[in-house]
């Protein structure tokens, strides 16, 4: 067990806390604002457009410093001074605003963490799937309250409480010490001349594909659900479901690798996730369905983002650490997630909620197609 074992889990643990809340909730705290749909796909397209951009300049200031906690650190304390401004103003310029300062900074913390609890792991990733679950955990605990809360009080309530969650990520970074990265034999490859090898950009191409089908869930589920007739705290039950699930893989996913490799549960997950989103889009008023659909949430994520992070490691390691976990967020998170939230807004407008979710099944298969173009290409 890494010597920071404690400090990672409760690092991530408030980080997806907050993250998960606010990510799950900020469309309906818009929609009380009086944002419209559109402006509310363009608000929530923010938090992918600036994992573009944010994860990218830490990791390299991260990399080059080789200071990554007080990176952590520098981040929590401008995230919750900037998040701040949802407390004032209501207008769409304003949200705006407010949404880029703040997601620049809190983009890049926990690919930042994860690069440094890899390289405290020495390659060893045994523990990872234990450690990583508490981010799980972080989220569907402070969902739960947020839904209660709000049913309470209303959607205002939900800035209080992220900003609440935000004091809890920057005490968490203060509880995290520096790790020295793996050392290269020789010199390090050159970060561009690994993203250009066409196995890598292959690979990049089917997380990104992969991302942008859940961005359906994202940026919409919680409108989708409530366009239905569902509740809020169904809802958060709703939500809840696909993370005890992913919770429960991570927990049990070693001897799953170790059994059938990165590869096999790659293309796994891709089949999984093409019968999830059909799933949701033909059936939004049987829950049975809905709930069967959230259960492969362990799949489709969880699993997916553990083979992709063992995927990576054959590219990206010491010198590159924190700029490969952030080339992961920025391509897949930010441009994939960005171009789904995007595109399946106009899908919404044109031909009603449930086709986005067969637009979303759909990206799923092609990402598979470049799943399979990377492994081909590997040496």
């Amino acid at each position: 067990m890494p010597a920071q074992a404690f400090g990672f889990a409760l690092f991530l643990f408030c980080y997806y806390a907050y993250a998960g809340t606010f990510s799950t909730y900020a469309s309906l705290y818009f929609q009380g604002k009086g944002m419209s749909v559109a402006e509310i796909g363009v608000l929530m397209s923010l938090i992918q457009v600036l994992r573009i951009f944010g994860p990218n300049v830490w990791g390299y200031v991260a990399d080059h410093s080789e200071r990554r906690v007080f990176v952590l650190r520098l981040t929590g304390a401008a995230a919750l001074v900037t998040f701040s401004g949802f407390i004032f103003g209501s207008s769409f310029a304003h949200f705006f605003a407010a949404m880029v300062l703040v997601n620049l900074f809190t983009s890049a913390q926990g690919p930042i963490c994860e690069a440094l609890m890899l390289s405290e792991m020495r390659g060893d990733l045994t523990y990872y799937g234990r450690i990583r679950l508490w981010g799980s955990i972080g989220f569907i605990v402070t969902v739960m309250l947020a839904s209660f809360l709000m049913d309470w009080q209303g959607t205002d309530a939900l800035v209080w409480f992220c900003g609440v969650l935000l004091v809890f990520v920057l005490g968490a970074a203060f509880r995290l010490k520096e790790v020295p990265r793996m050392q290269h034999v020789g010199k390090p490859p050159a970060l561009l001349a690994v993203l250009r090898r066409k196995e890598v950009l292959a690979f990049f191409a089917s997380t990104a594909l992969m991302v942008a089908a859940h961005s359906s869930l994202y940026t919409f589920y919680s409108l989708y659900l409530e366009k239905q007739g569902y509740s809020k705290t169904v809802t958060g039950l709703m939500w809840s479901v696909g993370v005890v699930a992913e919770v429960l893989l991570f927990y049990f996913q070693a001897p799953l690798f170790k059994r059938w490799g990165a590869k096999r549960l790659m293309f796994a997950c891709f089949a999984f996730g093409v019968v999830r989103f059909a799933l949701i889009g033909a059936a939004p008023h049987t829950l049975a369905l809905l709930v069967l659909a959230q259960v492969m949430h362990a799949a489709t994520f969880a699993l997916h983002h553990s083979a992709s992070v063992q995927t990576m490691q054959r590219w990206f390691g010491g010198a590159l650490q924190a700029r490969g976990q952030a080339l992961y967020i920025s391509i897949s998170y930010g441009i994939g997630a960005t171009a789904g939230s995007l595109g399946l807004t106009q899908a919404w407008q044109a031909t009603g909620a449930q086709s986005i979710y067969f637009v979303a099944s759909g990206l799923v298969a092609l990402g598979a197609g470049a799943a399979a173009l990377s492994y081909r290409w590997q040496r």
